[in-house]
């Protein structure tokens, strides 16, 4: 399902518009996206929570020249599912 299709759904559901749908999709998405720029989690119980995740630095290989480099740490979002969200796909 895509953003489009996702926002279609959700007006027609709860009898708003398409226009006010999608912005306060985008306002979810941009407050989740504040919060764990700070490192902070946001849960949403029976869902499940996004969180900021870290890879460690590693080593790795230029597939091009096949010379040993070393791959800086960096940070990822992360989501990991609540019960209920695992329960209701089982």
């Amino acid at each position: 399902m895509t953003k489009r299709e996702f926002i279609s759904v959700l007006a027609e559901r709860t009898g708003k518009s398409k226009k006010e749908t999608e912005k306060f999709i985008n306002e979810i998405v941009k407050l989740i996206t504040e919060e764990i720029k700070k490192d902070k989690k946001v849960s949403i119980t029976s869902f499940g929570t996004f969180y900021l995740g870290k890879i460690a630095k590693r080593r790795g290989r230029d597939p091009q020249t096949g010379k040993e480099i070393t791959i800086p740490s960096m940070k990822i979002p992360r989501f990991r599912a609540g019960k209920g969200l695992k329960e209701e796909v089982r």
